[in-house]
């Protein structure tokens, strides 16, 4: 298991001396809005049923999540989060080289390790502003069997257009791509296109529930792919693989799809405005503000400030950030911020600058 993933505030909350919950953790990326209104509430009265065994194989969640979707149920599987699947790509694929499109989550990289898969990264680069090169990857992709790909990426914050990964994926037919779109719902529309009606067998998706409904603690993940490639993880799929709360999530969120929908909406719009916001508010210091499409942003470090400084000084005032050099493809001169409500951010954005005005004087 890899170390050094965001929201650890218990660690956190341990070097401060006070408690978890003293603490903004803007360094795990979860709706700022919170959960989609009437599900707390609705696993609140489904309590009991954590005294039974849950849904074997998930049916009834999947095929309301598969509703919200519209797509077959057939064709998707539910598990204990998208890592299961993660950690499952190579055993059900049986690849001999896995190209790795970075920087990006680490976990892609650690489940090819754990079965002594060979690795190799594509990397974005900062001088593109880490936007992907699609043509450049599709020559580098030839001699791989499988790609992992984020869309939209962690910690970048980047998306790939759907015209653009449709072509990529189409021009590859013998290369398997995994994507991830645990981060896609937050995108504008013209964006968020997911690519679970791609229709190609070549293309998994990996979609959770975790980040855009607020709910990482519940587990709950799916995969969606064509029939060949799907059952291949299904044979890997244990029993009770999703536990009933997280199931009964994903049957509220089906059985409320408009709700749900302009829930997802909402949340996109709210995401474009906080961003707009803390990074006018930023412009005027000596700091790299990526742009992005997601709830959290890419920060670059001026010369002689490290990431574990800063992340420090905005401890200090107990705001957990996401130091970024354990990313391969970065250092130690990046962090990421995930937003919260305007009031936080406000908080966050003022540290930034007092850290930054600080610098200044000492350099």
């Amino acid at each position: 298991m890899i170390i050094g993933h965001g929201g650890n505030k218990v660690a956190a909350a341990s070097k401060l001396g006070c408690r978890p919950e003293d603490i903004v953790d803007m360094s795990s990326n979860i709706n700022p809005l919170g959960m989609v209104p009437g599900l707390m509430e609705h696993l609140g009265q489904r309590l009991e049923q954590v005294m039974s065994l849950p849904e074997v194989d998930a049916g009834e969640a999947i095929a309301s999540m598969a509703h919200l979707l519209d797509i077959d149920p057939s064709r998707m599987l539910m598990g204990t989060g998208t890592t299961q699947f993660i950690y499952t790509v190579c055993p059900a694929l049986q690849p001999e080289r896995v190209l790795v499109v970075g920087p990006t989550y680490a976990d892609y990289s650690s489940a090819c390790t754990m079965h002594q898969v060979e690795q190799k990264y594509f990397l974005a680069g900062s001088e593109d502003g880490f936007r992907l090169d699609c043509q450049q990857l599709a020559i580098q992709a030839r001699e791989y069997d499988v790609v992992f790909l984020c869309n939209s990426n962690n910690p970048t914050g980047q998306c790939v257009p759907h015209d653009d990964l449709v072509q990529l994926c189409r021009s590859l037919p013998d290369t398997t791509f995994v994507i991830d779109e645990s981060y896609l719902p937050f995108a504008p529309k013209q964006y968020a296109r997911s690519m679970t009606a791609s229709g190609l067998e070549n293309v998994v998706v990996l979609w959770s529930i975790s980040k855009i409904f607020g709910i990482p603690g519940l587990r709950a993940g799916f995969l969606v792919a064509e029939q060949p490639v799907l059952e291949r993880f299904r044979a890997f799929m244990q029993p009770w693989s999703a536990n009933s709360l997280a199931q009964e999530a994903a049957v509220f969120l089906g059985a409320h799809k408009k709700e749900t929908l302009e829930f997802i909406e909402q949340s996109a719009d709210f995401v474009r405005l906080q961003v707009d916001v803390f990074q006018s508010s930023l412009e005027d210091l000596p700091l790299q503000i990526y742009p992005t499409l997601t709830p959290y942003m890419l920060i670059g470090l001026p010369e002689n400030l490290r990431a574990e400084s800063l992340c420090e000084a905005m401890l200090q005032e107990r705001l957990l950030i996401r130091n970024c050099s354990n990313f391969y493809g970065l250092n130690d001169q990046y962090v990421r911020i995930a937003l919260k409500n305007s009031d936080i951010n406000e908080k966050a954005a003022q540290q930034l600058r007092n850290v930054m005005i600080r610098y200044r004087e000492e350099g």
